[in-house]
């Protein structure tokens, strides 16, 4: 089975974001950068599905030549081949993101075949946008479903499971197929040693495609203003007990 994951580049989960002083780019500056999480459970997802089925799993990003860290990771967790789809400016429109991409599978697909699963994240954890797997499904002429925490492969087919209150939806869907993986689906394996080692004599094919600009622009990023808690200690030992209870009482916890 031939299986092709797209990945982001995103700034690490919990670290501080600035933003520059034009309000038209995140500053780099310190951050640190990994697969943004929905599409690392995507990638782990691949990975054992060849590993129980038989094939191989592709890694392509979109993204600035640095983005080639995040392809590396991919293969010392098992992926098979690393494809770099390299732009100067990293944050494309939806639109123009899509189009790429399509053009660059198509081209893959070409010259090696076609793939019978491609899996996106449901949402990149920096745009949120939800909808470059979409649109390419749709340049592609695919059928495609979001949110899916559970995949099952048949003949000519896959079965994909989405999460709902008290249960879950099911979709059977014909192959090739396009789908969204929600971070939750498995829980991703850490590289071994010997993964790591042979991830860095692993070869990434750089793939290059344009796109025309789609219809959204950028106004400005905005970051909201923080919330500062305090914590405030009332006393120690059984000399806090009367502030206790007159917290308590403004709380109208005590009658």
């Amino acid at each position: 089975m031939r299986i092709l994951v797209c990945v982001k580049r995103v700034p690490a989960p919990g670290a501080r974001i600035n933003v520059t002083a034009d309000g038209q780019a995140i500053d780099t500056a310190h951050l640190g950068f990994t697969t943004s999480p929905h599409e690392e459970c995507a990638v782990e997802e691949a990975v054992q599905i060849a590993e129980a089925h038989g094939g191989e799993v592709t890694v392509l990003t979109l993204g600035p030549a640095d983005a080639e860290e995040q392809l590396r990771y991919a293969a010392s967790v098992g992926a098979h081949n690393l494809v770099l789809v390299p732009i100067e400016d990293v944050d494309w429109d939806p639109q123009r993101t899509a189009a790429a991409l399509a053009a660059a599978i198509s081209g893959i697909e070409a010259a090696e075949g076609a793939f019978d699963l491609l899996l996106f994240g449901n949402e990149s954890a920096d745009a949120g946008g939800f909808q470059v797997g979409v649109r390419v499904a749709h340049a592609l002429g695919r059928p495609v479903v979001n949110g899916i925490k559970g995949i099952d492969v048949g003949a000519g087919s896959v079965s994909a499971r989405r999460e709902i209150d008290g249960g879950f939806e099911v979709y059977e869907v014909p192959t090739p197929a396009v789908l969204g993986v929600r971070e939750g689906i498995n829980l991703p394996r850490y590289p071994t040693m010997k993964g790591r080692l042979a991830s860095k004599k692993a070869e990434v094919v750089v793939v290059g495609q344009s796109a025309e600009a789609g219809g959204q622009d950028r106004v400005r990023l905005h970051r909201p203003v923080e919330q500062v808690s305090e914590t405030v200690i009332l006393g120690e030992g059984p000399d806090a007990a009367a502030a206790v209870v007159d917290v308590l009482e403004e709380l109208g916890v005590l009658a």
